[in-house]
């Protein structure tokens, strides 16, 4: 088969399209899956850059996402059978082959029925982004109908889901962008409060529109200066997600707030090998395939590239002026 790898970390150049082994189903529970789609995400492009989790294993094939077709199934495989349309977060991070690829096996366990509403392009963009918002949101966030909830990057991959569910909550919310295109798209999506960050500040504007209060939780997608910053704008004992190890500084303020601080990372099942929490995700996938086919949830793919062109895709995604998802097509 031909599949995008990395034979050591760099820059997008160090992404080579090559001939390699086909996969084989090695267990009975396992599903070869011929993959139609794989979605672009930033920590595939910090993989590429600084190593992948599992460094001094090369050459490796990144890729956590997939949407594909269901070639041949295992003896013991229940759940699907050859043809079914399938969509997962699985490998890519250097223990087992990415979906920068026309071929891979998984656990059957882990896929999740495809939306049918969704092409594979669309659903190939989808798993890891819209896993990391839910935790982040549920999980992590607990957030509640009716309150207030603060997201950074709302256009972005996990930005546009996370303002998606916080809706589907029943929460109020605010969330910043960059320019007028993205503010529109994040009005869309649900947000009663848009900030452009460039041309304000978000502290400001956050406490204008929170009476002083600030949010019950808020969601750093940024990292560094934004999240300390954003320590300003959440209430006395509210809570903050971020998907960012912050930088060391001083912790002050949240401790003198007593706000809960939690840490999203959607990769921790794979990485400790924890199967009954990728059955979990599978179920969060499986749960909104619906929500997907019911209208209630959408997916912004922005641009595509073929699966040769996996570099070109890196050096979009790291020009950060992309509105939802960047996925590569494998034909």
């Amino acid at each position: 088969m031909k599949a995008v790898r990395m034979e050591k970390a760099g820059g997008p150049e160090v992404l080579r399209i090559a001939n390699v082994d086909d996969p084989v189903i090695m267990n009975p529970r396992q599903i070869l899956v011929r993959i139609k789609a794989a979605g672009i995400n930033p920590v595939d492009a910090k993989q590429r850059s600084a190593g992948t989790r599992y460094p001094g294993e090369m050459p490796q094939i990144l890729g956590c996402d997939c949407a594909g077709v269901v070639e041949a199934v295992g003896k013991m495989v229940r759940r699907f059978r050859q043809g079914d349309e399938v969509y997962f977060m699985h490998g890519g991070i250097g223990r087992e082959q990415g979906n920068y690829a026309q071929l891979t096996v998984i656990d059957e366990r882990f896929a999740a029925a495809k939306p049918q509403s969704l092409s594979s392009v669309e659903a190939g963009g989808v798993p890891l982004a819209l896993l990391t918002a839910w935790e982040s949101l549920n999980e992590r966030g607990n957030l509640k109908r009716g309150q207030t909830v603060l997201v950074h990057a709302g256009a972005g991959g996990v930005g546009h889901f996370l303002l998606q569910l916080a809706k589907l909550k029943g929460a109020r919310i605010c969330t910043t962008v960059s320019d007028s295109r993205k503010e529109e798209l994040a009005k869309s999506l649900g947000a009663e409060k848009v900030i452009r960050y460039r041309e304000q500040d978000f502290v400001d504007q956050l406490l204008q529109w929170t009476g002083g209060r600030g949010v019950d939780l808020a969601v750093d997608t940024v990292g560094g200066e934004t999240f300390f910053r954003t320590i300003q704008v959440v209430r006395l004992y509210g809570r903050i997600v971020t998907l960012l190890g912050p930088k060391e500084k001083s912790w002050g303020e949240a401790r003198m707030r007593s706000l809960d601080l939690a840490w999203e990372m959607v990769l921790t099942p794979m990485y400790y090998g924890v199967d009954r929490m990728k059955v979990y995700h599978r179920k969060i996938l499986e749960t909104c395939a619906k929500l997907f086919d019911d209208e209630k949830l959408r997916v912004v793919v922005s641009k595509t590239f073929p699966l040769a062109h996996a570099d070109d895709a890196h050096r979009t995604l790291e020009q950060g002026h992309s509105v939802g998802k960047i996925v590569l097509r494998v034909d």
